[in-house]
């Protein structure tokens, strides 16, 4: 699957969550409902995936990602009222440490969903 068809899917996904279930729930309601979603489209995923960060060939940490969908996609959820520069600027830090070309940062919190595809511009 193709990386733009893969996230139109994986918000498509996020999408039916946010209208079953609406705003208001914690963070954890929202990924265990996207883990079913994504379950039911036929979507593979790893939720809670640890990815290592590097610096210059050193392990020096790691992190763990809401969810790793199709080994190429990186997916970052919220649950809060509105997405701030902060959350993008997370979500863009991540996808250049763990150097894969694209990323969603979802936010389920607000009344309408709100989703950013976030693209490595370290990659060409």
């Amino acid at each position: 699957m193709q990386q733009e068809e893969l996230t139109h899917n994986i918000i498509g996904a996020a999408m039916e969550v946010h209208r079953l279930l609406g705003n208001g729930f914690q963070e954890v309601i929202y990924q265990r409902a996207l883990a079913i979603e994504l379950e039911n489209r036929g979507i593979n995923f790893s939720r809670e995936h640890e990815m290592a960060i590097h610096y210059k060939e050193h392990v020096i940490g790691t992190r763990r990602v809401d969810f790793f969908v199709e080994e190429q996609v990186m997916v970052e959820i919220k649950a809060i009222i509105n997405l701030e520069d902060v959350h993008l600027a997370q979500a863009m830090n991540y996808i250049e440490a763990y150097n894969l070309p694209i990323g969603l940062l979802i936010n389920f919190g607000a009344k309408s969903l709100q989703f950013k595809r976030v693209h490595n511009n370290k990659i060409m």
